[in-house]
């Protein structure tokens, strides 16, 4: 099974080819390890530079029965071989370019923030927001840039490798309503999120999160607080400079959704468990409020 694409591609080549040969529903393999296994050999080639989901245990799917965005996560989703061409994503616009991109950083800032992080993967993590933080902007703003392009590439990759030892955590979750109610594309709805999630979490995460603003290109500042300011502005800074928008009102959200959202987000337990903060009704309230 060969699946060459973005992140909702590649999720299907997956899941495609762990059903070959076996009797397994989707519905009985949701959740986290209750996919049996996988016969069929797994090749994923990502046409983008974001979801990192050529190297993660993850496929995502919109269950039409209720409206909400499921995971199914299993080791046998791993791929066999990943081959990663930045040559595929010269002709991504840069709309797509920048979601995407932001998407991959995310996975790499959540995953060093994490309540379950760990030193190994935090070398994969850090190296994969200083190399997206540095060429993102460019490689939007110049698609032929074949240089940054395959920098951001493998961000992406080192974000999706991040994915399956640890995870993604608030954004994400927070995320989710976003593309499950109003078909928001998933780099898009992380964007929209990040730098509110970032200041919710910085209070519990202080030093973590000064470590992020280094790894973002940022000058350290007197003390720890100073500089994790300094990375939530630095987010905002490339979301601007990227032409992404920065306000649920600027996609057409309604402000009447956001305690709909809020109870749809807290049902994505498997990534709010792995916030360093806990976040409750009233906290994904506040945050979807200033995020609008």
């Amino acid at each position: 099974m060969l699946g060459i694409g973005g992140g909702s591609v590649l999720d299907v080549a997956k899941l495609v080819a762990a059903q070959l040969e076996n009797d397994q529903t989707l519905t009985d393999m949701l959740g986290i390890g209750n996919l049996k296994g996988r016969r069929k050999k797994l090749i994923c080639v990502p046409a983008t530079s974001g979801t990192g989901s050529e190297a993660s245990p993850n496929a995502i799917l919109v269950d039409d029965a209720d409206n909400q965005k499921k995971g199914i996560i299993s080791p046998f989703l791993v791929p066999d071989i990943i081959y990663v061409d930045p040559l595929l994503t010269l002709s991504v616009p840069p709309a797509i370019t920048a979601a995407t991109g932001i998407d991959a950083l995310t996975h790499c800032l959540e995953a060093y923030t994490n309540k379950f992080a760990q030193p190994f993967i935090d070398i994969y993590a850090i190296e994969g927001m200083r190399l997206i933080a540095a060429n993102i902007v460019q490689a939007v703003r110049n698609g032929a840039d074949e240089e940054a392009r395959t920098q951001v590439a493998m961000g992406s990759l080192l974000g999706g490798i991040c994915l399956g030892p640890v995870n993604t955590a608030g954004v994400h979750a927070l995320s989710y309503p976003l593309g499950s109610m109003y078909h928001l594309a998933h780099g898009l709805s992380n964007a929209l999120l990040l730098p509110y999630v970032m200041e919710f979490n910085i209070p519990a995460s202080v030093c973590k999160y000064a470590q992020v603003a280094v790894a973002l290109g940022c000058e350290r500042a007197d003390d720890c607080a100073k500089t994790a300011a300094r990375g939530v502005q630095k987010i905002r800074d490339l979301i601007r400079e990227c032409g992404i928008p920065a306000r649920l009102r600027d996609v057409n959200i309604p402000f009447e959704a956001i305690p709909t959202m809020a109870d749809d987000a807290l049902k994505i337990t498997r990534l709010l468990k792995n916030n360093p903060r806990e976040i409750t009704r009233e906290d994904a309230i506040a945050i979807y409020t200033a995020a609008y």
